[in-house]
C-alpha cells in the first residue's frame, strides 16, 4: 500500500500537533503552502480537526495522531535496529 500525496500531506499536518496537551492546537495561516492548507481543510472535512485552518484535534483526530506517533516510533526503532 502506497500513500497518496494527499494522505502524506495530511499525516504531516497531524504530526504538527502536540499530543502532550489538549490545550495545544495549530493554526495554518493563509501564507502556508497550498499543500498544507488543502491537507488541513481535508482533515477538517474528515472531522479530525476542529477548524478549517487547524484548531484542535477532535477525539478521532487525537486517536489518528496517536497512531501516527506510535507508527513513527516503530519505524524509527526498526531503522536503528538494522
Amino acid at each position: 500500500m502506497k500513500f497518496s500525496e494527499e494522505i502524506h500531506d495530511e499525516l504531516n499536518v497531524l504530526s504538527c500537533f502536540d499530543l502532550g496537551s489538549l490545550q495545544s492546537g495549530i493554526k495554518v495561516h493563509s501564507t502556508a503552502n497550498d499543500k498544507e492548507i488543502a491537507a488541513t481543510k481535508r482533515l477538517f472535512e474528515k472531522g479530525l480537526v476542529s477548524q478549517v485552518d487547524g484548531g484542535y484535534l477532535t477525539d478521532s483526530g487525537r486517536e489518528a495522531a496517536e497512531h501516527l506517533l506510535h507508527l513513527s516510533g516503530l519505524l524509527a526503532a526498526t531503522a536503528t535496529d538494522t
